[in-house]
Formats: C-alpha cells, sequence, structure tokens
C-alpha cells in the first residue's frame, strides 16, 4: 500500500474538509433538529461522487461507496448538545473561527468533525482506486444520539439491513468520535435510573399528620452516595462501585474492570408534587445517572439501588425503573427504547483494530500525534486504549455483537464545553487512516472478537 499517496491526498483535501466543518458548525443541530445538516452532509456526499446517499425513516444520512456485499462503516453522530450559557464562550458557537491550526465552533469536536473526515476519507479510497472489489463502504450520519445514544444504530440494524443481515453483512464499524489521536477499543456502559417514593401530604403547620416523601428520598440519597463514594472494605454494609475492580467481587471481569474503570453513580434530576408551598410533599423522584464497567449488566444495577438498606427500609413506598426514550426524530419518526446501553470491550488483537493500528502506523509512526495545544490531553496514554464517555457503539457492537472501533478527530475534553475547538490536523490524519484500514482488514473469521460485551445475554428487556 502506498502510504504517502494517501497521506497526500488526504492533504489535497484539508481546505475543503475545514470549509465542509465550518458549514456544519453553522447550522444548528442539537438532537431531534438535525435536518439541515443531515442535507448538507448528503449534498456534500453527492457532489463526491458517492454511489448512493440516502436519508432513512429516522433522519439518519446514509452514504455508499462501492458495491461489495461485505461493508464497513464509518458512523458519526451529527446532533450537538446545546451552546449552555452564551456568557462562557469567547466566540459566536456557531459562526465558529479557524485559524492556521484550529477550528472552533459548538459541534466540531463532538462530532461533526468525524463525519468530515469519514466522507472525504471514502473519497480518498474512490481516488485512489484502494477499495477492494468484495466490499462497500458505508458512512453514517447519525441523530439523537446526544439524547440517546445508539438508538440510531438500532434503526439502521433493524430497519435499513434487517438485524440477521446486518449482523451478516456489517464487518465492522469505525466510530468517529473523538479519541485524543488513539485508537480505542471499548468503553463502559450507561444507564438511567428513576426512583420514585410515595408520601402522603397534609398541611405544612401539623407535618406529622403526613409522609414526607423528600425526607424518605433523602435517606435513599445518602445511601445512593454511599454506594459512589465508599470503598469495598467489609465493615461497610453498602459496599462502593470500586468493588468490581476487586476479584473478590467480580471474579470473571475484574482485569476488564480495570481497563475500562470503575463503575459510578450520581444524581443528576430531583422532581417532587406538593399540594403547595406549605404543605408535606407527597412524592419525590430522582434521575440516577448510572456508568457500568465489565460485570455489571442492567439488572444487576436496578437491583443494586433496589437493595439500598433506605431503599427496603421503605418498602412498596418505593419504585426502581429503568426510564424509556420516545421522543420523534426531527422526520416525526418515534422509535422507542428503554434507556440501557451496554458497555463494550473489543480484544486488542481483534482484527478490525489491527486495520487501524496498522493504517496508523503506516502512515504516522507508533505514537500519538497531534497539535501542540491537544497534547498535554494525549500525553503518556497508550495509542490502543478506551473512551470515557459513551457512544454508540453501546448498539453496535454492545447489543448486537457488530464489530466496532473509535478513532476520530478532537479531544473528548472538548465535548459539550463552552469554546469548543478541533485540530485542521486531526481531520486530515483521520481521512488518511479511514482511506487505508478497508485494503488492510484481514477478515473477522469465526472468533468473537469481544472480549466483553454487557448486552451479549440480556437485551431481552421487558
Amino acid at each position: 500500500m502506498d502510504f504517502e499517496a494517501i497521506k497526500k491526498a488526504a492533504e489535497g483535501y484539508r481546505a475543503d474538509m475545514t470549509r465542509f466543518l465550518r458549514d456544519l458548525v453553522a447550522i444548528p443541530s442539537e438532537s431531534c433538529g438535525e435536518e439541515g445538516v443531515i442535507r448538507r452532509i448528503a449534498a456534500e456526499m453527492e457532489k463526491l461522487g458517492f454511489d448512493k446517499v440516502q436519508i432513512d425513516g429516522e433522519g439518519n444520512v446514509l452514504g455508499w461507496m462501492g458495491t461489495g456485499d461485505r461493508v464497513i462503516a464509518f458512523d458519526a453522530h451529527i446532533d450537538t448538545v446545546g451552546i449552555g450559557n452564551i456568557e462562557n464562550w469567547k466566540f459566536d458557537p456557531y459562526e465558529g473561527y479557524e485559524n492556521d491550526t484550529d477550528i472552533g465552533g459548538r459541534g466540531c469536536s463532538d462530532q461533526e468533525g468525524g463525519i468530515v473526515s469519514a466522507v472525504y476519507g471514502a473519497r480518498i479510497m474512490k481516488d485512489l482506486g484502494i477499495l477492494p472489489e468484495d466490499i462497500s463502504v458505508l458512512v453514517t450520519g447519525t441523530v439523537q444520539e446526544e439524547d440517546c445514544d445508539g438508538l440510531c444504530w438500532q434503526y439502521i440494524v433493524n430497519e435499513d439491513f434487517g438485524k440477521a443481515e446486518a449482523q451478516r453483512r456489517i464487518e465492522f464499524v469505525v466510530s468517529t468520535e473523538p479519541t485524543d489521536g488513539g485508537i480505542y477499543r471499548g468503553h463502559r456502559g450507561r444507564m438511567e435510573i428513576r426512583v420514585d417514593v410515595h408520601g402522603v401530604s397534609c398541611h405544612g403547620s401539623a407535618p406529622e399528620r403526613g409522609d414526607n416523601a423528600i425526607y424518605k428520598m433523602a435517606d435513599i440519597l445518602q445511601d445512593v452516595r454511599a454506594l459512589q463514594e465508599n470503598d469495598d472494605s467489609d465493615e461497610n454494609e453498602i459496599k462502593g462501585l470500586v468493588k468490581m475492580l476487586n476479584p473478590k467481587y467480580n471474579p470473571e471481569h475484574w482485569e476488564d474492570a480495570r481497563f475500562l474503570g470503575r463503575g459510578s453513580v450520581t444524581v443528576s434530576q430531583i422532581f417532587y408534587t406538593s399540594p403547595s408551598r406549605c404543605a408535606v410533599a407527597d412524592s419525590c423522584a430522582v434521575s440516577l445517572d448510572r456508568r457500568m464497567t465489565a460485570g455489571e449488566p442492567w439488572d444487576y444495577c436496578l437491583d443494586e439501588i433496589r437493595s439500598l438498606p433506605a431503599v427496603k427500609k421503605y418498602g412498596d413506598d418505593v419504585k426502581v425503573s429503568m426510564y424509556m426514550y420516545d421522543r420523534p426524530a426531527w422526520t416525526g419518526l418515534s422509535y422507542p427504547t428503554e434507556c440501557y446501553f451496554p458497555t463494550w470491550i473489543n480484544k486488542a488483537n481483534a482484527p478490525h483494530v489491527q486495520a487501524l493500528v496498522d493504517a496508523y502506523h503506516g502512515m504516522f509512526g507508533t505514537e500519538r500525534i497531534g497539535t501542540p495545544a491537544a497534547m498535554p490531553a494525549r500525553e503518556g496514554r497508550p495509542l490502543v486504549d478506551k473512551w470515557t464517555f459513551s457512544t454508540n457503539g453501546v448498539s453496535i457492537q454492545g447489543r448486537y455483537g457488530i464489530p466496532c472501533v473509535g478513532f476520530g478527530p478532537g479531544a473528548e475534553a472538548q465535548a459539550h464545553a463552552p469554546n469548543e475547538i478541533t485540530w485542521k490536523q486531526d481531520l486530515v490524519t483521520c481521512a488518511a487512516v479511514y482511506a487505508a484500514a478497508p485494503a488492510l482488514y484481514k477478515g473477522k473469521g469465526d472468533e468473537d472478537v469481544c472480549e466483553y460485551r454487557g448486552g451479549k445475554t440480556n437485551n431481552d428487556i421487558k
């Protein structure tokens, strides 16, 4: 493979990629409002000569290059979070800016830069004639990820392909989420848990006549905090989540858990009902953000909350459940799913991981590269690593076992932050690696490439 020719081709598209990304940033595209960006991506794909471009029922854009039966996909979610407090921004988040090295604006790292590199990576494959005849490349610009990661790929797998067909045809998917210059082989999962507490209202002048749901919830929240902050020593009634790093409590998956990092739980929202400000609250509810390491499937996490001393103390007055998501896409489609996003890890030597490693090494050597401004986040970290946050891989590999691997422009630390930036060199580097990877891929064979997959045995959630 002529790695220098690929690098030269990617460098030749630097200005085009910069322009394309700035166009995308200028179009607000929060979850469920992505139509403008989707149509702009479709236009770029058509201009660059993709063989087929379609927008599916959920509003994802799918661009095809090649006609082979085997599929290698490159995924980028193109929805963004909001801008937050505009006073925290030093520049207009949608007008953005650029200089010789950087591009600024909402979504440039998380994660519209990824679709730019993927689209141009596919074009380079066509320019240089390096796409194997038996492989089609699929570039997906996907929606609703910030709201419900992986929902888009549930739709793509089940509706655009059909589950069995997707699992047969798709060799692997490259997630183009930002990876700080590394190649990522997994991340923790997550789920959204709700705890509801029942009480009885009464006049606030005589609170003893009622049953204050907020007081009950206060006890429960102390137990939730202990679950997060305690260690796993024998004297603790509530063993902290750090216990999953200990072979004693996680004998099958403690090594995987140490790779991913411990799970976590935090209270993210609180709600209540009360007849008035001078009455006892008759209900209280909280949302819990639960991050899951290896060995923590969804039912285990629900049972863990149900087993907290304060939850058991209040018995039938407490309900622990999982959230559902059914917000309509920009097309109007509602595609309900439970808010469970499985943990996944690849084997380090999996063929699809190795294809990216070989492409990267062939063009850029064995060390992470990047602009000086980005390097503090990258120094000291191995090239093959994992994300801190969650991605569409929760469905691609976590639910369906379709191999997934991450390599994308930008930095995790820029995600959801004001003054978000990415680096032009990252766009070029990623486009080059994407272009080379399909021809270097040796095939998945019959071996399961999953090191751990939280959704392998318990996706049938009722």
